[in-house]
This record gives structure tokens, sequence and C-alpha cells, in this order.
């Protein structure tokens, strides 16, 4: 992806610039922050600081399963955690990371709004809801073995 020049120095235009990256990449590699940085006229301090201080921003590429585990209020109380703790095993990776082959990414996430499901998992935008260990275990199963099959 091509740096264009069409982004004044102003904050909110620096977000819409590390959304446009993002978008294009899935992520923001250290090497797009540093043509961010050049473009603007910043340091490449200042652009971490902005774009570690908002959430949305990723530093590293997503699975092509991705895996985001509710840990809201409700979903925390009805075993999230253990759901979260299932999916670390089962994947052989931490939240926060993407397995090597990058099939598979897991992430922890504040809410996805649907606390009467609780506790839900969210697959590749699709919901899971009343999830267990056991449940999550044999979802990912048929992942795994999707991929096999590909």
């Amino acid at each position: 992806m091509k740096m264009e020049q069409k982004w004044d120095d102003d904050e909110p235009t620096l977000i819409q610039a590390l959304i446009d990256i993002q978008k294009g990449l899935g992520f923001l590699p250290p090497e797009k922050l540093r043509e961010v940085a050049t473009s603007f006229g910043i340091s490449e301090a200042y652009i971490w600081g902005v774009a570690t201080f908002y959430n949305i921003f990723r530093f590293k590429p997503r699975g092509k399963t991705h895996i985001k585990v509710c840990m809201g209020t409700a979903c925390h109380l009805s075993g999230g955690g253990l759901v979260a703790e299932a999916a670390e095993r089962e994947l052989n990776i931490k939240v926060g990371e993407t397995t090597d082959d990058q099939d598979f990414s897991l992430e922890r996430v504040a809410c996805v709004g649907c606390c009467m499901l609780a506790p839900v998992v969210v697959i590749n935008d699709r919901v899971y809801p009343r999830m267990s260990p056991l449940k999550l275990e044999e979802v990912l199963i048929e992942f795994k073995r999707d991929k096999k099959e590909d």
C-alpha cells in the first residue's frame, strides 16, 4: 500500500490514516508507521502513542479464523474465562496471539452485546451462544477439519 499525501497533520486525520492502513493490510506494520511519521513530519514515538492508545488498532496480522471470547460481565460470570482457557489449550496459543500457520487468532473482547446468550464466542463474525469449554473444543475441531480439507 503506497502512502498518499491526502492527510493533514492533525490527530483526527492521523487516526484516519492509521484506519486506512489497517483496513488495507489488516494490521499496522512498523514500516507503515514509519512512513506515516515521515508523511506527517512527526515522530514515530508519537505515532505509536496514538496507535496504542486506541484498542481498534492491531500490530500483528489476524489468523484466517479469528476467535473472540466475550468477557463482558454476563459472559465472565457464566464461564467466559474457562472458555478462553479452553481456546488457548485447543489452539496452543495465548489470548492476543496467532498460530504459527496464521490459521487461528484468539482475542478477548469486553462485550459483544449478546448478554442473554452468555457465554458467547464470535468466530469470523458468527456468534456461538452458551459456550462451554467442551462446546468450544467441538467447534474448533470442525474448523480444524475444514482447514485440513482445503
